[in-house]
């Protein structure tokens, strides 16, 4: 005798289960915000602690850059955080999580360098 599986089921006997995070990443929520990974949200946490106690301001979270070659933008690249930090003299500072330093990353860094001469921090 053969088994008849409704269509929902049928797909889902079928479909590939969905892959984790290439580099072990989980997505955590913290203040109603979906964060890739847990140290992403960590750091949020720590920063927004910083702007109450006002030692940071301007305090933005994927803040967006275009990626601009020989006057051309070539893609757009979102930092996880930007603030003005008030205990390095008012310095404008770019911060983004990571766990692994890809080299994409590292040529997007340095787009980001010569186009607006900003050095883009990676806290681990």
């Amino acid at each position: 005798m053969t088994e008849v599986l409704t269509r929902e089921e049928y797909r889902a006997a079928v479909s590939k289960p969905k892959r984790g995070n290439k580099f072990g990443a989980r997505r955590t929520v913290f203040d109603g915000i979906t964060f890739d990974s847990k140290r992403e949200a960590e750091v949020y946490r720590d920063l927004k602690l910083l702007e109450r106690a006002g030692r940071i301001s301007g305090f933005e979270r994927q803040r967006k850059f275009e990626l601009i070659v020989n006057g051309e933008i070539i893609g757009s690249a979102k930092i996880d955080f930007a603030f003005i930090d008030h205990d390095q003299d008012g310095r404008f500072r770019c911060v983004d999580v990571k766990g692994v330093v890809t080299r994409e990353f590292k040529r997007t860094q340095k787009i980001i360098k010569a186009a607006y001469n900003i050095d883009v921090e990676v806290w681990k």
